[in-house]
């Protein structure tokens, strides 16, 4: 009988107050999950498991190794490259959200406003069946 590893939600994101915020959204939900303020420690856990990663929210804008830099590795590294990427930014630039599509990311979320909005947003990336999960352009945005 094969041992089942711990999986955890990863969060890579610079803005300690925005690691505060989605560790509270994820109080009600029951996973674990680690944080991390630099992408360079979530690619570290990556490669380092346990625990292995169910899914990655991915801060887009954070210095020395950004979001892209950091999609860019995990897509390329093929005991990583199936993980599911949410990218979780700021950002609504139309030319970020297509070059996050077109790099491999899996989805876009807008950094929501409310712990309520995210909690949502939270669950819907848990319930989504990741193995036949393909977005069309309009899917790929979570508008919640």
């Amino acid at each position: 009988m094969e041992e089942q590893q711990l999986t955890s939600i990863f969060y890579a994101d610079d803005d300690v107050d925005d690691l505060d915020f989605f560790k509270e959204a994820l109080l009600e939900i029951d996973k674990p999950v680690c944080l991390f303020e630099e992408g360079d420690k979530l690619l570290k856990s990556l490669h380092n498991p346990p625990p292995r990663a169910s899914v990655i929210f991915l801060d887009l804008n954070m210095p020395v190794k950004s979001g892209f830099d950091v999609l860019r590795e995990i897509k390329a590294s093929a005991n990583i490259e199936n993980v599911p990427v949410v990218i979780f930014t700021t950002s609504s630039n139309p030319a970020d959200i297509e070059l996050c599509k077109k790099m491999g990311a899996n989805l876009y979320i807008r950094k929501p406003a409310s712990v309520g909005a995210l909690r949502k947003a939270i669950n819907y990336v848990l319930s989504i069946d990741w193995e036949n999960f393909n977005p069309t352009d309009k899917e790929f945005l979570y508008l919640g």
